[in-house]
């Protein structure tokens, strides 16, 4: 936990203004990505990703010179060749996507009559946080619902998504209310809305005699030192096994993205293909259910990497599916659960009666000598 910022540190903010209408902000916040697929943003951006003590947990001074050294040397030419293999029109595709969820939200929530600001923004790379969070309180924003786009639990994500939500407030004068969403590996909207994505996958394109569920790796010692993720990824597979009504022997979890020479959570999704095909599983059907959009892990690493894994290994049929993305059902689950973390606060849209009281509260104010 990082100590209180001298009050030096604390940044000026504009006067507050009597009379002015106090609003509930969502900020929603995503994983990240460069600004283009170049070897150029490439290096800025895992920079910036690497060098976070929660993504990689080895003494900083070791990790400096291998970071700095070698993976910032060797990683960015060879990951903008991946990022281009799937950038979309309109940008990244975890960014579009991202884009595309906030906009729908915003209208659904406006649907169901709640009057929230939203923002996004991205732990690594921009829209930063602190600059959505800023964003969010301009528009008077006092109260702020963080919801990270991440269904499970880990330090890598989640929390280091938290650590800098509380590093932005720590250098307000006047920072706003804050709920945080740990999780929704649950959620009964999330497991429904995934179950429904693969059906209506199965409907179009038929369906494989497996599924695979391909959540991303963490070290095994995450595991040891009591991150809970890994017992979260099994609680979504087996919720949304048992919601397809798969039997034991038509379904699997494994860990894609291992990176280094460390133990990660097994089985290894690269592995796990190989051990498919070999066993004489002739079609498979593999979906990433711990990513909420489609991104660099999800189409190039699964989608194209995987397929070409299993069909080496003596597959014939490799079908990927996509993410939620801004699915219909995944929108109204985001919907429901900034409704339930709002609880008790004010979203609804104003009533002519509060718009008097605010008039009132400036002109009495202004009579106790108050600037604005």
């Amino acid at each position: 936990m990082s100590l209180p910022l001298p009050a030096s540190q604390v940044r000026d903010e504009a006067p507050f203004a009597h009379g002015t209408r106090l609003r509930v902000g969502v900020l929603l916040v995503n994983l990240g990505t460069p600004e283009a697929p170049t070897a150029p943003a490439l290096r800025k951006y895992l920079k910036e990703f690497l060098s976070d003590s929660r993504v990689v947990e080895i003494p900083k001074l070791i990790w400096w010179f291998i970071l700095n050294l070698i993976i910032l040397n060797t990683r960015p030419a060879k990951s903008a060749a991946k990022y281009a293999s799937v950038w979309m029109d309109e940008g990244s595709p975890l960014r579009v996507y991202s884009e595309r969820q906030l906009e729908k939200t915003k209208a659904a929530l406006a649907a169901r009559g709640m009057d929230v600001e939203l923002a996004l923004a991205m732990r690594y790379g921009d829209p930063s946080i602190s600059a959505g969070i800023d964003e969010l309180k301009s528009r008077g924003v006092n109260r702020l619902l963080v919801l990270p786009l991440y269904p499970q639990y880990s330090a890598s994500t989640t929390a280091t998504v938290f650590d800098k939500v509380f590093e932005a407030l720590s250098s307000m004068r006047s920072p706003p209310a804050l709920r945080t969403v740990r999780h929704f590996h649950d959620h009964p909207g999330y497991i429904d809305a995934l179950a429904q994505s693969i059906q209506s996958y199965w409907a179009e394109h038929g369906r494989a005699e497996f599924l695979l569920m391909s959540f991303h790796g963490v070290p095994k010692r995450s595991l040891l030192k009591g991150d809970n993720y890994h017992c979260e990824c099994h609680k979504t597979g087996r919720l949304l096994a048992q919601r397809l009504g798969l039997a034991a022997d038509q379904w699997q979890v494994s860990f894609q993205s291992r990176f280094g020479p460390a133990e990660w959570l097994q089985p290894y999704t690269s592995q796990t293909l190989e051990e498919l095909a070999h066993k004489g599983t002739k079609r498979l059907d593999v979906v990433c259910p711990g990513f909420f959009s489609d991104c660099l892990e999800t189409l190039e690493e699964i989608a194209m990497e995987g397929k070409e894994e299993f069909l080496t290994a003596g597959g014939e049929q490799y079908h990927y599916i996509p993410c939620l993305n801004d699915q219909p059902l995944a929108i109204d689950l985001l919907a429901d659960i900034i409704v339930q973390e709002t609880g008790g606060w004010p979203v609804g849209a104003e009533r002519p009666d509060q718009a008097q009281d605010r008039q009132v509260s400036r002109e009495r104010a202004l009579a106790l000598g108050s600037a604005d």
